[in-house]
């Protein structure tokens, strides 16, 4: 690895033999872990009756799984200064295939919680390591290239996941699908040993003890706040509470942040409005795919009455369309910048909501895939270009700390939309008169299916209204 203090457009960072080589590990753990993400949302049915758990309860696989990941990731930025590139990767495809490996055997539904667990751990450690690596390997004239197949992973993953998980549990049980995993853990391991060159500079910086736990309780505080309140209503003292103590520890956090020497965390890369418009973009489009891919495996199972392997057909146009988007909106973004390109996406993905909000049990299911095939187009191709700008706008070591920020806040952001469209089902159920089982799982799902819609109109907003994207192309 050699440093390249002179930067230009066609000279990376730091510049290592084989590029790509060194990107694989990371880029198949990251799509293991993504796709773990949303590859249960289909399962989610049997595995209720299976473990004999509720709703609520259930989706703790999905939640709890993306509690670990927000806990770790505020870290990534102190421990990629404690420890080397190769270090921190190979711990975490070991650990994933630890964790895959539980929950493959686990007989209930605590040891699969477990499991699931320490499968986050994997994620949040390996997730913004992708970034970072890509940053610094790439040259500025290929990042959005770059981006784009870092944005494949995260996109394509999640849209893949409930159809690959369908034919699995056409024909195997559910463990199965955690065993699936373990092959292309280990093919990444393989990768990681033989190509994965260390990238950045252990400074060895001092520990804020008190920054790493009012970190940890702050963020695992809100995500469990939301999730409770599935069963126990956003009324109840306990969520109340957890609330109270969410905004205690992250107000600590947050000061401690902006007034330390040396910071976990650098939050002043807020005060960039180019970074600060691109995450909350970023933010919201992830709460957008992570919502909706929950919600619509059920609405088909559930609402629809359509077999599980058949579901997971259904969704496979959309999953082939986000990876192709994911691709090209890289490309487009080093020629075209990202204006229009995010006003697009969000309105194309806000037509394709909308279209599944009217749907119901008479609806031809070519309307639907229709609906979520439009999703997959506008999603990633708003994703790809807000990252990449916001991204483009730190210099040096701020690079590192904004790909940490943008991922931390997408899996709390994921969590947090996982849990509430959660609540709006239960609610829409809860108030819905029809007389039919699925009727009354359809009313659930309209009521779910407005969160997505709220959260694409809020970013539509900030894509119109940003001033950043004044100075681009």
């Amino acid at each position: 690895m050699n440093e390249n203090p002179a930067v230009s457009a066609d000279k990376p960072r730091v510049v290592i033999k084989h590029p790509a080589l060194a990107m694989a590990s990371m880029l198949v753990g990251v799509f293991v872990g993504m796709f773990s993400e949303t590859s249960l949302n289909i399962a989610l049915p049997q595995l209720m009756e299976h473990l004999n758990v509720s709703n609520g309860t259930v989706q703790w696989l999905v939640t709890g799984y993306m509690l670990i990941i927000g806990v770790i990731l505020p870290l990534n930025s102190l421990l990629t200064k404690w420890f080397t590139t190769r270090q921190i990767v190979i711990f975490g495809l070991c650990d994933f295939i630890v964790g895959s490996v539980i929950s493959a055997l686990s007989p209930n539904f605590t040891i699969l919680l477990i499991g699931r667990m320490v499968q986050g751990i994997a994620t949040g450690l390996l997730l913004p390591l992708m970034f970072t690596v890509a940053m610094q390997v790439f040259p500025p004239s290929k990042l959005g290239t770059a981006m784009g197949m870092c944005a494949l992973v995260i996109m394509f993953a999640p849209a893949i996941g409930p159809t690959l998980t369908g034919l699995i549990l056409a024909k195997l049980s559910w463990h199965w699908i955690f065993w699936s995993f373990v092959p292309f853990l280990v093919i990444a391991l393989i990768f990681a040993l033989s190509s994965l060159e260390n990238v950045g500079e252990l400074t060895k910086q001092k520990v804020d003890l008190l920054s790493v736990v009012t970190s940890v309780i702050g963020f695992a505080s809100v995500v469990m706040a939301v999730s409770f309140a599935s069963d126990h209503g956003w009324a109840s003292p306990l969520v109340l509470g957890l609330f109270v103590v969410a905004i205690a520890a992250l107000g600590i956090y947050g000061y401690r942040q902006v007034h330390l020497s040396e910071p976990i965390l650098n939050l002043k890369i807020f005060a960039n409005p180019a970074f600060r418009d691109g995450a909350l973009m970023v933010m919201l489009d992830f709460g957008i795919i992570l919502s909706a891919m929950y919600i619509l495996p059920m609405y088909l199972q559930n609402g629809l009455g359509i077999a599980v392997a058949l579901t997971g057909m259904i969704m496979l146009p959309g999953g082939l369309m986000n990876a192709i988007v994911s691709v090209v909106a890289g490309r487009l973004f080093d020629n075209f910048g990202a204006k229009w390109l995010t006003r697009l996406g969000f309105l194309l993905a806000l037509i394709g909501a909308w279209m599944l909000l009217i749907s119901n049990a008479q609806t031809n299911i070519g309307i639907i895939i229709a609906a979520h095939v439009i999703m997959m187009i506008g999603c990633p191709l708003a994703m790809t270009p807000a990252q990449t700008h916001a991204l483009n706008a730190l210099k040096g070591p701020e690079s590192g700390d904004g790909s940490t920020i943008l991922n931390t806040m997408e899996q709390i952001v994921g969590a947090i939309c996982t849990a509430l469209a959660t609540s709006f089902l239960v609610i829409g159920r809860t108030n819905s008169h029809a007389s039919s089982k699925q009727a009354i799982f359809t009313d659930g799902v309209h009521t779910a299916l407005l969160l997505p819609i709220v959260l694409l109109v809020i970013a539509l907003l900030i894509s119109l209204f940003t001033k950043s994207f004044r100075k681009e192309k």
